[in-house]
């Protein structure tokens, strides 16, 4: 029996509504929403007296820190994040301070002390005063009903209300630590060469491990976790045997210190501390970014949700908030808005001491123009999510500075300058110029770097800001520049009649290179790109004209669709320009070619080429999904791309420091990457660390190159680093709206 007409029609309803519906779970399966995650940020405290040892930091329930030094009790003061604090003496209760404090520790979450004559608090109105007979003691860890093991290296004395119940010794070794064990009601003593365990209820001691390279240890969730100078091990608390090998693979293995805070373990090392994850991994909190020093003294629970990390220099307060990307987002717009707009233009604060930001300066830069375009461009997306009048207003002010580049210089030519600055701030002569105005000094030589740079904000901007008088301003800007490179067959023309170094389009050039060379494949794109997105905008007929004549007499498509994976060397027999453009990868070409990638595939010339160039921007991305780049996955999305690794993009942006000062960061040591062969890509290690753990570094930084001498003397700008892939994101739904704690 056929089916009626009337069934089909159902049937093909049905289908239908189940394709939408699938399709609209694959949409919703590649958008993040954006939940509060946990942020770490860093407040550090130094110690001004670099003859002063410290030895234990504790935190009671009131938040009160103190460290024990070599001068007695310390305290923190003043400390906020980018502002450090500094360690003071403790005078708040003067009879405590004054006393000969040895040791201290919490008990019930109060501090308590040990001294010559006893072990004393001021919790409990005062009433912890249980005397002992051991001047030298330094050591204490409280049990239950107020019992405390002390030690002063050679011996034990267990204590109840200034009676000794118990004395003994390690058979010959010495005490280094006393840890007590609440599930098993039992303590745990490091000796020198051996791990025992105390049994009160018994008064028995027994040990259970033996070692030479045993440096700390710490009972957690049934037991014992154990540095040792290569590594670390646990002890099963039942059996009182180790389980499993000791484990090396972890940041840094000369450990100092290891405390459970939280249900997590933190271990101290001579180079940085560690937090253990659940999935094995650490997170590593190394270099003045998190600590005043490398060299870990004692990890101890903070207050407000902290971790308190002693060094030999001072403490770092390591504070986890839960904030949205959102959230993160409002930070760093304040930050770029605090101290790095210059003239408009989006910079970087240098010329700090030692981290400071109020004592940098604001700096011009070769690349004014292409960091200032991805600050605009990311403005621009956010206007356009949020109609935000804030947005706008930032857009408008960056958009007059990149208009001057233009009309700054007395060449009048449509040619953009690299940066403006006022005459008598620049050092280096050679690239600047005097302006027709004395009080103004430009700067020469622009790259094909800033071309399209200017060319994907302003095509942005003139599709995306509702302003009549912004979107002119932007499309006479992409008039303006592209007016230049056509009339001057391709190029872009200096001050002396000459092309620039890189603004060099040309068939001649770009066709000199060989097939392989980078620069032969990412010229094609961008002037494709710039061509297409000044066609779209001002609709005249010369650029589109362009476009299709280096597309079919140039063969710049064949060029721009090249795959990724044969960019290499130039061969033996090409010319020097071409071996030295092609010696290792350019990552500033895949930040050029992902600026381009907005004009060439939106404002593809037709749906033909709208296919071609959708397949070279995945081509690009496969090849870049090892950096786990947060910008290049999130605008891979410009081409209805369904993966683009977002939750890689995600952990970029959420692991991405609050701190974007350029720190001494030293990563090569790690004994827990894997290194791998040089190669062309330049990857040196077979997984990226996080963005938190290495240097800082813009869109055109290898994620691979980890290490770096900054010494605090700069702080980078967010405005194109992280609010660009933020906004973008936004803009292109794959993150949604900050999501309100009773939504789903």
């Amino acid at each position: 029996m056929k089916p009626s007409i009337r069934s089909i029609i159902l049937r093909t309803i049905a289908i239908t509504l189940i394709l939408s519906a699938t399709n609209s779970v694959a949409q919703i399966a590649n958008k993040h929403l954006d939940k509060p995650f946990t942020q770490d940020y860093s407040i550090k405290y130094n110690l001004a007296d670099k003859s002063i040892k410290l030895s234990k930091v504790v935190s009671d329930r009131n938040g009160y820190i103190q460290i024990l030094s070599s001068k007695g009790l310390l305290r923190p003061r003043d400390g906020q994040f980018l502002f450090p604090g500094t360690l003071v003496t403790d005078r708040q209760d003067r009879p405590t301070s004054d006393k000969k404090i040895a040791g201290i520790g919490t008990y019930e979450n109060q501090l308590v002390y040990i001294d010559d004559k006893a072990i004393l608090s001021n919790a409990w109105a005062g009433k912890l005063f249980s005397r002992h007979t051991m001047p030298g003691a330094s050591m204490l860890a409280g049990g239950k009903d107020f019992t405390f093991l002390i030690s002063d290296g050679k011996t034990l004395h267990l204590l109840k209300d200034s009676q000794k119940l118990w004395e003994g010794n390690l058979a010959g070794d010495e005490v280094k630590d006393i840890k007590f064990d609440a599930v098993n009601n039992f303590f745990w003593i490091l000796g020198s060469a051996s791990i025992s365990v105390f049994y009160p209820n018994k008064n028995e001691i027994l040990k259970v491990i033996n070692g030479n390279n045993l440096t700390c240890i710490a009972p957690a969730n049934g037991k014992l976790i154990v540095g040792t100078s290569d590594g670390y091990f646990e002890v099963d608390s039942k059996t009182m045997k180790q389980s499993g090998e000791v484990r090396k693979k972890m940041p840094w293995t000369e450990i100092t210190t290891v405390s459970e805070i939280d249900g997590k373990i933190w271990f101290g090392s001579t180079w940085g501390a560690m937090m253990l994850r659940p999935d094995g991994k650490f997170n590593y909190y190394a270099s003045k970014r998190w600590i005043p020093s490398d060299t870990i003294v004692n990890i101890a629970k903070g207050p407000d949700n902290s971790v308190l990390i002693l060094t030999s220099r001072g403490m770092g307060k390591i504070v986890f908030n839960d904030m949205t990307l959102y959230e993160k987002a409002m930070f760093f717009e304040k930050q770029v808005r605090d101290r790095h707009i210059r003239l408009g233009f989006n910079a970087s604060v240098s010329g700090m001491t030692d981290g400071d930001v109020t004592s940098g300066f604001v700096e011009n830069s070769d690349n004014d123009g292409l960091w200032t375009s991805m600050y605009l461009a990311g403005e621009t997306f956010r206007y356009a999510v949020t109609k935000s009048d804030d947005a706008l207003q930032n857009v408008r002010e960056s958009l007059d500075a990149m208009e001057r580049l233009y009309t700054i210089n007395p060449l009048h030519s449509g040619f953009p300058s690299r940066s403006f600055e006022r005459s008598g701030y620049n050092k280096n002569s050679q690239p600047w110029r005097p302006t027709e105005d004395p009080e103004w000094d430009w700067k020469s030589t622009t790259s094909s770097d800033e071309a399209i740079g200017h060319i994907f904000a302003f095509g942005a901007i003139a599709e995306l800001v509702s302003d009549p008088a912004v979107k002119k301003q932007a499309i006479m800007l992409i008039d303006t520049l592209m007016s230049h490179v056509l009339k001057n067959d391709y190029y872009m023309i200096d001050w002396n009649g000459k092309p620039t170094q890189w603004g060099k389009w040309n068939p001649e050039y770009v066709n000199a290179r060989p097939k392989m060379v980078g620069d032969r494949k990412i010229n094609s794109s961008n002037i494709i790109a710039m061509l297409q997105t000044a066609y779209h905008f001002t609709k005249k007929p010369k650029y589109k004209d362009a476009a299709f004549y280096l597309m079919k007499k140039h063969g710049y498509l064949e060029n721009l669709m090249k795959p990724m994976k044969e960019i290499g060397p130039a061969p033996e027999d090409a010319d020097h320009l071409s071996k030295q453009l092609s010696n290792g990868w350019n990552h500033s070409d895949d930040e050029m070619y992902y600026c381009g990638y907005w004009g060439l595939y939106r404002y593809a010339l037709n749906d033909t080429l709208k296919v071609k160039y959708k397949a070279a921007i995945i081509d690009h991305f496969e090849i870049e999904r090892p950096e786990k780049e947060g910008l290049w996955n999130i605008m891979t999305a410009i081409a209805g791309a369904k993966n683009i690794d977002l939750k890689e993009a995600i952990w970029y942006l959420q692991e991405y420091p609050l701190d974007l000062i350029n720190w001494s960061v030293e990563a090569d040591q790690r004994k827990d990457i894997e290194k791998i062969d040089p190669n062309f890509r330049e990857q040196t290690i077979k997984e990226v660390l996080p963005p938190d753990e290495v240097r800082i570094a813009r869109h055109n930084g290898n994620r691979f190159d980890m290490s770096e001498r900054g010494s605090g003397r700069s702080e980078n700008s967010a405005g194109d680093i992280w609010l660009l892939p933020y906004w973008i994101g936004r803009y292109l739904d794959v993150i949604s709206a900050p999501v309100k704690k009773n939504e789903k």
